[in-house]
Formats: C-alpha cells, structure tokens, sequence
C-alpha cells in the first residue's frame, strides 16, 4: 500500500485515515495495535486489551491472527457487551465470537468474558468493574454501530457516568443491525437488553483504535465526524478524543464531505 492510497483527515481533535478497502484497512489497524502491545509489554512487563465483536471487526481481527509479533502470554483479553440472559453457546454470544475469531488462535494470558447469564447480573457488573479497574487498560478496538453507538450505548448515550459498565435497553436500530448481520433468524429473537461498558469506560484507555468499514456505516460516521457532538450520535464524542484513531474504508467514509 502506497502512502497515496491512504487519505488522512482530521475531526476536531480525532485523527481519521482512509483505506481504499476493508482488508487494507484491518491489517494497517492490526499493525498499530501490535505497536501498541509491544510497547506496554515492554515497559511494564504486560498488556491490557479491550476488543469490539460483529461482522465489521472480521478483517481486523483475521490480520490479528496473523500478527507474529506480539506476546500473546503476556496480554489480558477484555470485550465490551454481551446480551442479557445469554449463554456463551448461543451463536450470537460475543464471548463465543471472541473465543472463535481471536482467543482460541492466539491463546492470551487471560480472556475475561462478560458473563451476561450470570445469575447476580448487578454482582457480575461489579466483577467486571474490579477486573478493569485493576491496572491501566492500553487499548481498546472499537467500532461504531448504524445508529452511531459505542459498545451497545444507542443514542441518547451517556457521556457522564461514573460507571463502568452498565445494563442498556437496545433501540430498535441496534436490534435490526443484528438480525441484518445474521445473528438472529427474527427481530423478535434477538434480545432487548445487554450488559454493557459505558461510553467513559471506552475512552479510558490510553489508545482508542475505532475500526469502521462497510457502506452501511457511512451515516452514522458521517454524523458522527460532521455532525454536532451530542448524545444523540454517541459516536460523535470521539471527535475530542486526541489519543483515538479512527480507519474507515472508502465505502465508510463515502458521503463524508
């Protein structure tokens, strides 16, 4: 990939690159987490890492698979929301996915998955809380949904809490998005509330990576990049995120001015 094949923007405070594809794009992500890893492996002897699910984060996470430079017994794996009540056998549990696309490849130090079928759900919100805040967290690879949101915060998300993670009731958008992703035979099947990190828990790390391909998701970034900072397209706070980095395929980025 040459440099000009790559369009770099910025938002604000938000840096922006442009891959002309979805495979280019992953594996330029994939390398810049790699950096990332390396560099916290080497200071501190560990690293922290906070991964997004869904068929956007597919390209990625194949070039992450492949990334031969990482220490991967040295890295504790963390995801963001997994629906409530669901068991990770189901086909559309996130702890599944990871398990499937990631942890089952490169064996990390520990995956710690957010248990949505715990019994206690306010105790296991407590768990995963004390898990994260245990030591700095240096990464999190997110993406952003159709309805703009972060993790499953859909609009009107909340910018404030203290909070770390969360229970949400997904709109109807979020839930489309999941039965048109093919985790679900009907809009009825899939679930109305998920556990949850909450917008300030995924701008805690010391890096954001908001990894966002497909045409399907070129509204939502376009609110999110050219629209107002407002609750109401979640995404948009990322905008006055200078330690984030947002990569967008051409098809992403297509009605962006």
């Amino acid at each position: 990939m040459t440099a000009q094949a790559v369009i770099q923007r910025q938002y604000n405070q938000l840096q922006v690159r442009i891959f002309p594809t979805a495979v280019l794009l992953g594996e330029q992500a994939a390398a810049d987490l790699s950096a990332i890893l390396q560099e916290s492996i080497a200071q501190r002897g560990e690293a922290r890492l906070i991964v997004a699910t869904g068929n956007s984060q597919l390209t990625f996470m194949e070039a992450l698979r492949r990334r031969r430079d990482i220490a991967w017994d040295r890295v504790d794996v963390f995801h963001m929301d997994e629906y409530l009540g669901m068991a990770d056998t189901h086909p559309a549990s996130f702890r599944r996915y990871l398990r499937e696309k990631l942890v089952d490849h490169v064996h990390p130090r520990n995956f710690f998955g957010m248990l949505g079928d715990a019994p206690d759900a306010e105790a296991e919100m407590r768990r995963y809380t004390e898990l994260l805040r245990a030591r700095p967290i240096d990464a999190v690879v997110m993406g952003i949904g159709e309805n703009g949101h972060l993790a499953f915060n859909d609009p009107p998300a909340d910018f404030t809490t203290r909070e770390l993670v969360h229970i949400v009731h997904l709109d109807e958008a979020c839930r489309r998005q999941q039965l048109g992703e093919g985790w679900f035979p009907t809009l009825n099947d899939v679930p109305t509330e998920a556990m949850s990190l909450t917008v300030p828990a995924l701008l805690m790390p010391r890096h954001q990576l908001v990894v966002v391909p497909e045409r399907r998701k070129a509204a939502a970034v376009k609110a999110a990049l050219e629209g107002p900072i407002t609750p109401t397209c979640p995404a948009s706070i990322l905008q006055e995120q200078a330690h984030a980095r947002l990569y967008l395929d051409a098809e992403a980025a297509s009605l962006l001015a």
